[in-house]
């Protein structure tokens, strides 16, 4: 992502950044469940000497983000809510800060046909 300065003709979006206190959660496993909650996970089940392999999906799968680091990713504002309430949830072990951004016509669009909720990076 580059910083530009002077007049823009870009759309508002929001920036999400988050932290972890990895002390107070109770355990590894609560710590994954957060992460697989917000991410998805990749579930594999060997039975019988066959490999079964299963999306399970989490929020960000259904919000059209862009991925900007491990903890910092972009969505559009009218997903913003939905953000709110599920670190709401997790408020007493989880920072998170939101931050208005502007960004290209170009890169809101692909953020807007990312309609599956797929990772996007920025370049």
């Amino acid at each position: 992502m580059e910083i530009r300065i002077g007049k823009q003709d870009g759309k508002t979006a929001v920036l999400i950044s988050f932290d972890t206190d990895a002390e107070k959660f109770e355990s590894a496993y609560e710590r994954n469940k957060f992460f697989n909650e917000l991410h998805g996970r990749k579930q594999v089940i060997i039975k019988e000497n066959k490999r079964y392999e299963y999306r399970r999906e989490g929020l960000l799968d259904e919000v059209p983000h862009l991925k900007v680091a491990n903890s910092v990713f972009i969505i559009m504002q009218e997903h913003m809510r939905m953000m709110q309430e599920f670190f709401g949830e997790w408020e007493d072990k989880v920072m998170f800060r939101s931050f208005p951004v502007l960004l290209s016509p170009s890169e809101f669009k692909e953020m807007e046909q990312n309609s599956e909720g797929k990772e996007v990076d920025i370049e």
